[in-house]
């Protein structure tokens, strides 16, 4: 198996005074390429830029053409403008990524008996059998090449349930469960999976549920975040899309090879509760 493009196969460098040799610590992704889904925004832009900051060349895949077409000028990538709600379109993306971001989601808030089954069932289109068709797309040539990452956005959501999200909540266990499956299957081929679970980010999605929420509520936007969205947080505050890029970036890293089939959870403490 070639190792020679493998970051967590780097050798150790020589200390300069000759003393025990000293491991690298840099994060370089340089001859790599990436595939991020919902990329154009919110952590899946954080994502981008961040791989790209790392030396890698980003597939900025999202539906929002202008925004994405702006991101992969900037970042030196390349704009895929297609909606993920037809999982077909993944047939039209490229084939080979040594790292995949399974980003692109979508929320809807309704009680179970009033949910409508076309929605529940665009969200699993899009969050579940859309990167389970972009993992049989691209593993292959991880598995060729004998290196791969793939980080899956999933939530607290993926950990835990709220009321009135049932589709989110499914796909995002869903994800949370194929992400263990190819991380059971891949680790023979140096192929790592895992998730990333943060609580609420500051995103477009987020803040538009605020607004919503509180109008609903008839209570401000600030009670909205630290009343009903932070309320099982031991961290009242929302999430930076940095800081899960960061995360993302370092299951990408030189010490990472035996962290697959887990999930990181960035939750603020949530799940301690």
């Amino acid at each position: 198996m070639d190792t020679s493009r493998r970051p967590d196969r780097e050798p150790a460098a020589p200390a300069p005074d000759g003393g025990p040799a000293q491991a690298p610590t840099a994060l370089s992704l340089a001859g790599r390429t990436a595939l991020v889904t919902g990329a154009a925004s919110g952590i899946g832009r954080a994502c981008a830029q961040a791989l790209a900051a790392a030396g890698a060349h980003v597939h900025v895949v999202d539906k929002a053409g202008a925004a994405a077409r702006d991101l992969a000028a900037e970042i030196g990538g390349t704009a895929w403008v297609v909606d993920l709600a037809d999982p077909s379109v993944v047939d039209t993306l490229p084939a080979e990524a040594d790292v995949v971001v399974n980003n692109a989601g979508l929320q809807h808030v309704a009680p179970v008996h009033a949910f409508p089954p076309e929605r529940f069932a665009l969200i699993q289109r899009v969050m579940v059998e859309t990167p389970f068709r972009i993992l049989r797309r691209t593993l292959p040539g991880m598995y060729e090449r004998g290196w791969g990452r793939v980080v899956n956005i999933s939530s607290v959501h993926g950990l835990r349930a709220s009321p009135y999200k049932s589709a989110y909540v499914t796909a995002k266990h869903a994800l949370e469960g194929l992400s263990k499956v190819v991380a059971l299957e891949a680790a023979e081929h140096g192929v790592t999976s895992n998730c990333v679970s943060p609580g609420y980010v500051r995103t477009p999605l987020v803040e538009n549920q605020i607004a919503d929420q509180a109008r609903t509520h008839g209570i401000s936007e600030e009670d909205v975040v630290g009343r009903v969205m932070l309320e099982r947080s031991a961290i009242k505050r929302l999430i930076d899309p940095a800081d899960v890029a960061e995360a993302v970036l370092w299951l990408c890293g030189p010490r990472t090879g035996h962290i697959t089939g887990t999930s990181l959870s960035m939750d603020g403490g949530w799940t301690a509760n």
